[in-house]
């Protein structure tokens, strides 16, 4: 079925038909919803040559993803992008992905909202001052940041978790329990996410008087290997810290089966909180000692991004500029009590 079928199957233009099923906000919505029934009875699918040429729309959206050898890919942005889709796919909308070198971003971006194939872009893993907001902020396409740029003006639409009060909280549960030996396994140094955490802890550490040693911090990849090496170096320490906070419940599997093969108990000698994405191989009820969590869904936050640009491509608004998601302390086994120190 053509798009001339429906419209006479209907008995609606072919113009009203079209708009209806772009999201056109001057369609009222009695009749959008009897043209959505109709494509969904008539399994009817619009031509994207022939909608692009009608709407001067793509029904895309774009991202720049770094990649060169020795550059790893992280599960965590998987599970962004599962949710990015999900919600694209409601609206039949399309991703553009263009791989650069991690040192081309910000003009690879560039040449993604001039190449005419996306209508709004979105970038993500945020840093510091990053370099990439001003290219933005100067295109006339619309665009979301997943995260902030610590040290920048926030003057840009975001969407984040309130990551430096979600280490605040978990360190103050810490301190509640009797801690005072802290460790901080985080992300890249250079991330915003990072750099938020990190203060989190230093300031509830700081409100009693204590502080974060430069070698009870180590910044990596989020992965199981790197929580491995981190816990590692961190029992060997002659002051060994009895309260940990991982970035990420990967870093955290790593974590936990270093203090195993040191023969420690988790929740016991050693409480560890972990960051949990709700990354769905990893729950963090399915540990071996259910791990206290600081919960904020990856997903959720893809579905939500997709529903900002793709309501503000089709002018279904108003959005929120910018957005600040509160995380779920959820308190389980692998905190307790600090033990008693001989």
């Amino acid at each position: 079925m053509n798009l001339k079928q429906l419209s006479e199957l209907l008995g609606l233009s072919q113009t009203t038909v079209s708009r209806a099923l772009n999201g056109y906000p001057e369609v009222n919505e009695a009749t959008r919803e009897r043209v959505l029934q109709a494509v969904k009875e008539t399994g009817y699918r619009p031509n994207k040559a022939a909608q692009r040429l009608a709407t001067g729309k793509a029904g895309s959206i774009g991202l720049v993803m770094p990649t060169a050898p020795g550059h790893q890919s992280d599960v965590h942005f998987g599970e962004f992008l599962a949710g990015l889709g999900e919600e694209a796919v409601r609206h039949d909308f399309h991703f553009v992905i263009m791989p650069a070198d991690p040192d081309d971003e910000v003009a690879a971006l560039r040449r993604l909202a001039i190449s005419g194939n996306v209508d709004a872009l979105f970038v993500a893993y945020m840093r510091g001052h990053d370099p990439r907001l001003a290219m933005l902020k100067s295109l006339s396409m619309p665009y979301v940041v997943h995260g902030r740029s610590f040290g920048s003006e926030p003057d840009y639409p975001y969407l984040d978790i309130d990551n430096e009060g979600a280490f605040y909280d978990a360190t103050r549960l810490l301190l509640q329990l009797g801690h005072t030996r802290f460790a901080l396994m985080n992300g890249p140094m250079h991330l915003d996410f990072a750099i938020r955490r990190k203060n989190g802890v230093i300031s509830a550490l700081a409100e009693r008087g204590l502080a974060l040693h430069e070698d009870c911090i180590s910044h990596a990849l989020m992965t199981d290997e790197q929580g491995l090496l981190a816990m590692e170096h961190f029992l060997q320490l002659p002051a060994r810290p009895t309260a940990i906070l991982c970035a990420s419940t990967v870093l955290a599997l790593g974590a936990i089966r270093a203090v195993n093969q040191a023969g420690l108990r988790l929740g016991e000698d050693i409480s560890l909180i972990a960051h949990d994405d709700v990354l769905p191989l990893l729950k963090p009820e399915n540990f071996s000692v259910p791990l206290t969590t600081t919960r904020s869904s990856l997903r959720a936050a893809g579905v939500r991004i997709a529903q900002r640009l793709i309501g503000t491509v089709k002018q279904a608004g108003p959005f929120p500029e910018q957005e600040l998601w509160k995380t779920e302390l959820i308190v389980r086994a692998s905190t307790g009590p600090a033990p008693q120190q001989l």
